[in-house]
This record gives C-alpha cells, sequence and structure tokens, in this order.
C-alpha cells in the first residue's frame, strides 16, 4: 500500500519572501535496541551515525517527529545522545507481532533534511508461559477406545518467537500421552491422547501434570494439573457434518447477521441422540465476545462488530454433545476470513513547510513534504493525489513515504504575494472516503 491518504484535502498559504533557495536531504539510519531498556539508556550517537557536527543540531533547529505515538526516545543537542525516555513493552507496543519497528522522523532546517530513523525492537524472555487455569477437569468414558484424542487448552506467552509457548511436556503415566497440533497463526495445542483401555471400578480417576515451557534463554515454565474422571457414558459420540468450514464474510456485515450453520449427527437414540451445540471452551474471550452459536440449531451468528485492520480470521471452535448422562464433546472448526471494505477514512499531516518562499526560486524547489496513510489494504488503500486548482506548484508523488509539493513556474510576488493551495487524493476503492484538512488548522 503506497503510503499517502484515500480522499484527501489539505490547504495552507504560502508568503512569499526573498530567501536562498534550498533543497532537501533524505538520509535513513537503522537501530536495533531490546525492550525494557532503563530510562536514559544510550542508544546511539545521532550525529556521528550522521555524520554531523553536532553543534548543527541546536542551530538548525534539530527534532524528532514520532507521529500519534507515545514519545519513547530524545536527543541530547549539545552532544548527540539519542536514548530512552519511557520504557518500551514490546507487547505492548506491537502485540504479538513478528516485528516491533519504532519508526521516527528526524528534521534539520537550513537546509531541511529529512532522516528516516527505524529502531527494532527486541523480543526478550521476560514472560513466562501459562495455562488459563492451575487446574482442569476432563470427563471420559470408560468404554472410549485408545487413540481417542481430547484437545486441552493451550498455554499463552506474552513473549514472541523463540521466546514464546514452544513444548509441552506430560509426566509419564501408563494410560495417557501428549501429541501437540498447530491451530491458526501456528498456535499450539496440546492433544490428550488415549495409550490404554480405561477400567472405572479399578480407577475412577487419574490425576495428571502437563508442563509448558518456551525457547528462551533461561528457560521459562508453566503447569497445570488434568483431573481426568472417567466415567459411564453412551454407546456413540456425535459426529460434525465436517471437521474444518472454512468461509469468508465482508467486514461490513451487520449484528444478527447468520454466519453459518454446523451440523452434527448422532446414531443413539432419545436424549444420548439429541444434540446441543456451543462454542468451545477453547475458544478466546475476545472470539465469544463477536460470535454466539444456537445451541438447539448450530447457527452460528455475528453479535458484535467486525474490523478487518484488527483481525482478519478468526478460529473458531464450536463443540457438540448429547443429552446423555455422559456425554462425550466433540469439536469442529471455523476459519473465517474477514475480507476488507473501504471503511477507513484517511489521515493526513504536514510533515514539513517552507514558508515564506523567495519568489526568485527555481522551478522544481521543494516547498512542503506531505505524509498520507490509510488503513485500509489493496485498492481500498492505493491513492491518487493531484495540485486540484490552478497555482504555480505541482504535486511529485515518486516517493513510497512523502508527497512533494513543488514550485512548476517562476513566482512573481507582484502579482500574487499568496496562494491556496488545494491537494486532493483519492484512493482507488469503489466508494472513497474522504478527509478534509487545511493548514493551518
Amino acid at each position: 500500500m503506497r503510503c499517502y491518504n484515500l480522499f484527501c484535502c489539505l490547504k495552507w498559504e504560502l508568503v512569499y519572501y526573498m530567501f536562498i533557495a534550498w533543497e532537501i536531504i533524505f538520509a535513513e539510519i537503522h537501530y536495533s535496541i531490546p525492550e525494557e531498556l532503563q530510562r536514559g539508556a544510550v542508544i546511539g550517537n545521532i550525529a556521528d551515525d550522521l555524520e554531523l557536527d553536532v553543534k548543527q543540531l541546536a542551530a538548525r533547529n534539530f527534532r524528532l517527529v514520532s507521529g500519534p505515538k507515545k514519545r519513547y526516545l530524545e536527543v541530547n543537542l549539545n552532544n548527540g545522545i539519542l536514548s530512552v525516555t519511557e520504557r518500551i513493552d514490546r507487547e505492548e507496543l506491537c502485540g504479538a507481532s513478528l516485528t516491533c519497528v519504532l519508526s521516527l522522523e528526524a528534521v534539520l532546517e537550513n537546509p531541511l533534511s529529512l532522516y528516516q530513523i527505524e529502531v527494532d525492537i527486541v523480543d526478550i524472555n521476560d514472560n513466562s508461559p501459562s495455562f488459563p487455569k492451575s487446574q482442569f477437569r476432563l470427563e471420559i468414558f470408560e468404554n472410549t477406545a485408545p487413540g481417542a484424542r481430547f484437545i486441552l487448552e493451550g498455554a499463552h506467552d506474552l513473549d514472541i518467537g523463540t521466546n514464546s509457548v514452544q513444548t509441552y511436556q506430560l509426566v509419564t503415566n501408563e494410560y495417557f500421552a501428549l501429541n501437540v497440533e498447530s491451530g491458526i497463526a501456528d498456535l499450539k495445542l496440546p492433544v490428550l491422547v488415549l495409550e490404554e483401555p480405561l477400567d472405572r471400578e479399578k480407577y475412577s480417576t487419574h490425576r495428571l501434570l502437563l508442563l509448558v515451557k518456551d525457547g528462551g534463554v533461561p528457560e521459562r515454565t508453566g503447569s497445570a494439573q488434568i483431573n481426568v474422571v472417567v466415567e459411564d457414558a453412551n454407546d456413540n459420540a456425535p459426529v460434525f457434518s465436517r471437521s474444518v468450514y472454512k468461509i469468508s464474510l465482508w467486514e461490513n456485515a451487520t449484528k444478527g447477521a447468520l454466519v453459518l450453520q454446523v451440523n452434527a449427527t448422532d446414531l443413539d437414540d432419545g436424549t444420548n441422540g439429541e444434540i446441543v451445540y456451543s462454542l468451545s471452551i477453547h475458544t478466546p474471550a475476545r472470539v465469544r465476545e463477536i460470535f454466539s452459536v444456537d445451541s438447539r440449531t448450530g447457527e452460528v451468528t455475528l453479535n458484535g462488530n467486525l474490523d478487518y485492520e484488527e483481525n482478519n480470521a478468526f478460529d473458531i471452535i464450536i463443540q457438540a454433545k448429547d443429552k446423555g448422562s455422559n456425554a462425550i464433546l466433540v469439536y469442529s472448526h471455523i476459519l473465517l476470513n474477514v475480507l476488507d471494505v473501504n471503511d477507513n477514512a484517511p489521515e493526513i499531516s504536514l510533515t514539513s513547510l517552507s514558508s515564506p518562499v523567495s519568489e526568485d526560486s527555481l522551478p522544481g524547489t521543494v516547498v512542503a513534504l506531505i505524509s498520507a496513510s490509510d488503513r485500509d489494504s489493496g485498492k481500498n488503500g492505493q491513492l491518487q493525489c493531484q495540485v486540484e486548482n490552478e497555482v504555480p506548484f505541482t504535486l511529485d508523488s515518486s516517493s513510497k513515504k512523502h508527497l512533494k509539493l513543488l514550485t512548476r513556474q517562476p513566482l512573481d510576488r507582484e502579482s500574487a504575494s499568496t496562494h491556496n493551495v488545494i491537494i486532493n487524493c483519492r484512493d482507488e476503492g469503489s466508494s472513497p472516503l474522504a478527509t478534509n484538512k487545511k493548514h493551518p488548522n
């Protein structure tokens, strides 16, 4: 997606004055730091890294532009040291994203110089994996055949990569083994596998210890106890028509819309064959807020709002059981893909403005830098921008990060000492949105 905007108007006034024409210098530097550095921790020396005389920083009004994000870094203009001013929690800043980059812009004036600063925030193993509960109860019929599989609630770790959940381990016992399945987004789910037939008269309960480990150095662990209750049950369990349903839904779907109707059958008669549907306990709380399932019909309904930019996919786990006294739970996955619509208005800001401008500026002189962005994807976020009114300026959109407003012909202060410049940006979506912004506000 090109980093301009959807459909935007930016308007400001330029006053001409006798100045020497200037040009813009662009550069880019990268740093990489671990999260949770102490305030005041030194990242680098901006003056050295940009090959600048440190005296130029204050003289040329050096400043960092961080946009809407919290200001985590600052530069000492006396020595050029870039340091940490606020605690950086990678999980708070970027969530579960595999990459976490803090993007800043540094601006120098006279002449205008623009530097892109990207700071990679590296995850440290500061969180231990943990299960949602310390104990789980699992009911299994004594006539369940060996090889039966039971999905357990997975552990969660706020860290990412090798610092997140890596392995599960079941403390050795003679009746059960452990397998690990990969769910959506490579989520690891522990699966308990019955190895030997159960005998309720011999053992009515089994207490198992499940361990989870991350891959950090040093390694962090968590644990949960699984209480297996052996009960007499129905001869047949429900069977879903599909183990996985794959569907797509537009993000602007209305509340109450039917998402899908799942179906399971049971060969037993009476209450042992009457099926009750519900969202599985393995379904995350956020998914439960957005979706519901009718316990009788299996109809899955949209109860909340979808937002492609927030979540573009869901793994909805539906469980079914009969009404018998010893019902077996079976599961089916609904993999729902959210389709993007053009529902985000553009955001636009003026990065730098040269005002006044000398009337003897040559054609092609850069007058202003404009930053524009749109959260939508595909054509909904691709923009076409141009100067709308008849003024001696033109727009250069060759840069992926900025629009440049340039003079396109000689200026004449005696003919016009000011100009109102209107820039229009329109996306390529089927129903474009618009944002108007004037400068100054």
